[in-house]
């Protein structure tokens, strides 16, 4: 047992990185607490780890007074004196504990404590080594599904792939290895829980990093990202060096940086942006591959409205939105995409529209926001529908249509003073 106890606890020290002596400390405690179990803790019991021998040693304490009235704690003077001369009255005696059945106790505490220690030592060393990662990138094996997500592999410990930092339409089974980026790491009871993203605009930017090493020395930068993890994304670069040119930095030659970071992301499309201090010149390029006309900024609300041919429209929008909304996101304003042809028509308009402002007494922007954008718009609606407007009153609407007759009446007068300028 002393041999084999020994080579347990300096194989765990070692193999699992876990102090030897605090191993021990635990092991003593379990022993100690079984022995005083077995005993109803009627005595005083010391427990101690024998370091030449190996063997787990038990000690009974006993006080030397003149009277015992207490056998298990308290020993008498004469008897004492057998043991130790040179003992005193108050004095506290140690016996050695024999008890028959100890190394089975020993066994079978070492084991359990071992176990459970090693278990509680190691989950503290891999929180402490994870907990300063966050925003790295890591490896692992697909091992298992539960409720929450994908359960990895990642060596020492698993890590989760919640549900909702997984690409939508990537599928996984089990073996499969992946590349996660540690978004969290916190305790729980069952140990450190490791949070990983395959979604996390940071996840590219960490790749680009790895792969591109202008980047990773600080010559490029990364301003901004957004991305519709699986479908597209737009990364903003910046360089510090002016003969060093970040896009073409980003792709390599032939494409293979950037072609190596789409295939980690399973052919998502990227656009590489180049940043801007000038928001219209970066709107520019974000909205790319559009063409723009031209774009009216308000600083205070974080407003672009972005003027395109009508033929870029399409292209300017993308599919469901995509290209404005990602553009939008990677600028930190909203940006509202109108054709040439619509601008004119709100713009032509819109001295009519401080025309019905001014008798209806409700702001322009109230019409905007519930949809009508042109007098065309407002005359089509039902008196529902302009019931919707903010400030609208049944008085207001019998107004609206009384200045409505007017300009309608007013532009047919200008139009036919056009066409006969005789008149």
């Amino acid at each position: 047992m002393s041999l084999e106890l020994r080579k347990s606890i300096d194989h765990i020290s070692k193999e699992r990185r876990i102090d030897r002596d605090v191993l021990i400390d635990t092991l003593e405690e379990a022993v100690r607490t079984a022995v005083n179990k077995k005993f109803h803790n009627k005595l005083d019991i010391e427990v101690n780890f024998n370091e030449e021998t190996g063997d787990i040693e038990a000690h009974q304490f006993k006080i030397v007074l003149e009277e015992v009235e207490d056998p298990n704690t308290e020993i008498s003077l004469e008897e004492a004196k057998k043991v130790d001369p040179n003992v005193e009255l108050e004095d506290e005696l140690g016996f050695k504990l024999h008890v028959e059945d100890l190394g089975r106790i020993a066994a079978q505490s070492a084991k359990q404590v071992i176990i459970q220690r090693m278990r509680d030592a190691e989950q503290e060393i891999i929180y402490e080594e994870f907990k300063n990662r966050k925003g790295e990138i890591i490896s692992g094996t697909i091992q298992r599904r539960d409720r929450e997500g994908w359960i990895v592999n990642l060596g020492r410990t698993e890590a989760i792939l919640p549900k909702d930092e997984q690409i939508p339409r990537e599928h996984y089974k089990r073996g499969d290895r992946l590349q996660g980026y540690i978004i969290d790491v916190h305790k729980e009871g069952k140990g450190p829980q490791i949070v990983l993203s395959r979604s996390h605009p940071s996840f590219m930017e960490a790749l680009f990093k790895l792969e591109v090493p202008e980047i990773s020395d600080g010559t490029i930068k990364v301003m901004s990202v957004a991305r519709d993890p699986g479908s597209r994304a737009k990364i903003a670069l910046l360089s510090r060096d002016r003969d060093v040119d970040p896009v073409g930095a980003c792709v390599g030659v032939k494409g293979s940086r950037i072609n190596k970071i789409v295939q980690e992301f399973k052919g998502e499309k990227i656009d590489l942006v180049l940043w801007n201090p000038d928001i219209t010149t970066y709107a520019v390029n974000a909205l790319s591959p559009a063409r723009i006309s031209s774009i009216t900024v308000d600083e205070d609300d974080k407003f672009l409205e972005v003027v395109v041919p009508d033929n870029q429209h399409k292209l300017a929008i993308g599919q469901k939105g995509q290209n404005v909304k990602l553009a939008s996101k990677l600028l930190g304003w909203k940006i509202d995409v109108i054709t040439e042809s619509k601008y004119g028509e709100i713009y032509n308009t819109q001295p009519d529209f401080e025309q019905i402002s001014n008798v209806t007494e409700i702001p322009a922007e109230n019409f905007a926001s519930a949809g009508f954008q042109t007098l065309e718009d407002i005359r089509n609606s039902s008196d529902e529908g302009l019931m919707a407007v903010s400030g609208m009153t049944e008085q207001k609407l019998s107004e609206l249509h009384s200045a409505l007759n007017l300009l309608e009446n007013s532009n047919s007068e200008t139009q036919e003073q056009e066409q006969d300028p005789d008149n």
